[in-house]
């Protein structure tokens, strides 16, 4: 072993730093110490990088068949320098093999194990030189200890990684693999039967203790179990745990810093690619096996790290499918490129929409032609919940002041109409849009107004839009003529009620009924008395006003000039011009704001109006 005796280093050593002597362990030592006390000189120097061992011949020829090719083969018959290249394990695990030619008991765990099996492969320290040699140790105990329990197997698995190729060669890799497949079915509630596998609509999110340990596994090697486990028989939508949480270790520190220049480096951005790309390859094709926030992580990075377009489609279609779940951050995903474009990535989503309405419409598949990967096209209740979730996101785009008009409007004809019940959400969009974009042409506001159904708008928002300048004039007669037309529907319906609200609230007191009249057509009916009430004091207000007009007009006519020079008497006003002017003042479309500082309306908060 290495020579302690000596006092200055031997030239081969190239005078190893303090981290390279660390390297010479007291169990080393104690070797060295040994075999000096013998009184027996070294006849050989086995040399490994940087590192030396002074030891004898015969021990290691009589275990390891490698040495003893090298020292029969070799041409000098005194050969007193061995040189080992690319041996597993380094001079680490050399030691732990030479201390076994001589002899010297030393523990066998978990942790070096691998590093045993391989350096012994290498050294061929096998029975065909010596019975009971080092090969035949480090098999009995990876079948008898390792490969019996799920913790020894993923650990030696992980730490095979570093001694690729031998690691294969020996079958180390594999063995592991399959022993880590058939327990972990057999432990699990996830193992069936039979073949075919059932359609799940929510699975019950349990991660086993081991699936953590896992996430240590190099990509290609955690890839391979999977697929062995689905082999064992593993269901295959319980393997989103296990993929979320190698996702979530593996896929962290996709940052932007500065204008489009990545926080990675170009080695580590290459890796996360083939990570991701891997992982979305294995996810389960069974619907709701993974949430959307997590497959709009995995969309967000597939992005950032430009993987493969099939990749990407793969992402928007699943994410398509379980659009119904989905919540705005989920939408909101920013855009990488950084060069005057959009802040967030509007086509991506345009995308998903799309691929929305085509599984709403004559459903699709998301894999093979295989009548367990087919998708049912989403529920009809996903309709109203996806509207209201486009136009949420539209609000949150539309202050986007490089967001080109165009986008705008393809985005928001995508939302069906049947699922907007009110044109509110599409207002408050429209009116945010045309607020930071002020430089559009008429015609462009008028093509975005056009977007919404005047006639579905709440008497909150025909208030708001009826004063709001921003709105081309044709739109805001027609708000005007709509809720103009809604104002008589009312109050003929109350006429033709032909009741007074001291009888109606009589009968409805006194009333046994079984279902009686519901508290809304009640507010209903005390808006319509309001409104009566309202309309009349405008006819008296405005039959005032005309005769006092009148008379001034009559009474002071101009000097030198009979009457009917006078100014032009003002044009009688029509009952639709009045109501329409004072539109915005009648008390049941606006609630009379309280004296002092007045808080804006929450919904109307982007509003300058």
């Amino acid at each position: 072993m290495v020579d302690s005796n000596q006092e200055e280093p031997a030239p081969t050593t190239f005078h190893l730093s303090f981290k390279k002597k660390e390297l010479r362990s007291t169990a080393m030592e104690r070797t060295s110490d040994w075999i000096f006390s013998q009184e027996i000189p070294s006849d050989v120097t086995v040399q490994i990088g940087e590192v030396c061992f002074s030891l004898h011949k015969f021990p290691l020829v009589s275990k390891c068949g490698y040495i003893r090719k090298l020292v029969s083969e070799s041409s000098d018959s005194d050969l007193s320098v061995i040189e080992l290249h690319d041996v597993p394990g380094g001079a680490e695990a050399f030691e732990l093999a030479a201390k076994f030619c001589y002899g010297i008991n030393f523990e066998i765990s978990t942790e070096n194990i691998a590093m045993l099996r391989c350096v012994t492969e290498y050294l061929q320290m096998t029975e065909d030189y010596s019975v009971g040699n080092l090969v035949g140790r480090t098999e009995a105990y990876l079948n008898e200890v390792v490969l019996q329990n799920l913790a020894g197997a993923i650990s030696v698995l992980h730490m095979s990684q570093n001694f690729l190729p031998t690691a294969e060669r020996v079958k180390l890799v594999s063995r592991c693999i399959d022993a880590i497949a058939y327990i972990a079915c057999k432990d699990s509630q996830f193992c069936m039967s039979g073949g075919g596998e059932a359609m799940i609509s929510n699975p019950k999110p349990i991660v086993d203790w081991w699936a953590e340990d896992m996430t240590v596994l190099r990509i290609d090697i955690f890839q391979q179990v999977l697929i062995a486990m689905m082999a064992q028989g593993f269901k295959q939508y319980a393997l989103g745990p296990i993929l979320m949480l190698y996702a979530q270790k593996s896929l962290r520190g996709l940052e932007i810093i500065g204008k489009g220049r990545k926080k990675i480096e170009p080695r580590q951005e290459h890796e996360k690619r083939i990570v991701l790309e891997t992982l979305v390859s294995l996810l389960p094709r069974e619907k709701n096996a993974m949430s959307v926030s997590f497959l709009s992580m995995l969309l967000r990075s597939a992005i950032y790290l430009e993987t493969t377009v099939a990749c990407r489609l793969d992402l928007e279609k699943r994410m398509s499918l379980q659009l119904g779940q989905a919540v705005l951050d989920d939408l909101l995903i920013p855009s990488y490129s950084f060069t005057g474009d959009t802040l967030f990535d509007v086509d991506t989503v345009q995308q998903i929409m799309m691929n929305y309405l085509e599984f709403q419409t004559n459903g699709n598949y998301l894999g093979p032609n295989n009548a367990d990967e087919e998708y049912v096209s989403p529920p009809p209740s996903d309709m109203e919940r996806v509207g209201k979730l486009m136009e949420s996101y539209l609000v949150e785009v539309a202050t986007d002041g490089n967001l080109p008009v165009t986008k705008f409007i393809s985005l928001a004809e995508l939302i069906p109409e049947q699922s907007r019940v009110t044109e509110d959400g599409m207002y408050r969009a429209i009116d945010i849009y045309l607020k930071a974009h002020p430089d559009l042409s008429d015609i462009e506001r008028k093509k975005v107004c056009s977007l919404m159904d005047c006639q579905k708008l709440s008497r909150q928002a025909c208030a708001h839009a009826a004063q709001n300048d921003r709105l081309p004039v044709q739109t805001v007669v027609q708000v005007l003529y709509y809720e103009q037309q809604r104002f008589q529907n009312v109050v003929s319906g109350s006429l033709i009620a032909g009741e007074s609200p001291t009888i109606s609230s009589k009968l409805n007191l006194y009333s046994t009924d079984s279902h009686p009249v519901s508290d809304e057509l009640s507010l209903l009916r005390r808006e319509n008395e309001d409104l009566k009430l309202e309309l009349v004091k405008l006819k008296m207000k405005l039959k005032e006003i005309e005769k006092s007009t009148l008379k001034s007009a009559v009474s002071s006519p101009m000097p030198n000039q009979p009457p009917s020079a006078n100014k032009p008497p003002i044009p009688r006003k029509s009952f639709i011009n009045s109501v329409s002017k004072k539109l915005g003042r009648l008390s049941p479309f606006i609630p009379t704001p309280p004296k002092g500082r007045t808080k804006p309306s929450k919904d109307w908060r982007h509003s300058i109006s």
